[in-house]
């Protein structure tokens, strides 16, 4: 099973899948409102309005489990990040990415390597993962920002 396959609901609790981003360039990163990292919320915004029309999203799913980093509602996560950062991407369900209750889209992500050789649990807050319109998968440590040019370039290399 891919990843756009998997059951996961909206935000707003409506159930859907990532089945709209297929064949689409997606970055999927788990985000927590209260980390040293929330900022980059802000490049992630930059980045979705930067390559929206060229078939570009980001989703993000909010997750706790980083230091209860992520304490909010869903109505909460939604008014902090449309009102802080201006976030117009997708979020989903608050989501477990690590242990017993890792989500089956995290299952899969965590099976990939980073550029270091890296894979299995995400290690915090704000990792991410490319998917390419084919489905491979490239995983970028958290610290890696959004405006990191590996990232950027990866990006618009699959855009091109």
């Amino acid at each position: 099973m891919s990843i756009f396959e998997h059951t996961v609901s909206r935000l707003s609790g409506e159930p859907s899948s990532l089945d709209s981003f297929r064949g689409r360039t997606v970055l999927i990163v788990n985000v927590a409102s209260k980390c040293g990292l929330t900022p980059q919320y802000e490049g992630l915004e930059a980045l979705q309005r930067r390559y929206a029309e060229r078939g570009f999203s980001v989703v993000g799913f909010p997750c706790n489990q980083f230091l209860g980093q992520e304490p909010g509602t869903a109505e909460e996560i939604q008014t902090f990040c449309s009102t802080t950062y201006g976030v117009t991407f997708p979020l989903f369900e608050k989501i477990e990415v690590n242990g017993e209750g890792r989500h089956p889209i995290y299952a899969e992500l965590c099976e990939v390597a980073d550029a270091e050789g890296y894979t299995g649990d995400v290690r915090w807050n704000f990792e991410k993962f490319l998917v390419a319109p084919d489905g491979s998968i490239t995983r970028f440590a958290p610290q890696v920002t959004p405006e990191d040019p590996a990232l950027v370039g990866a990006i618009e290399a699959l855009l091109a």
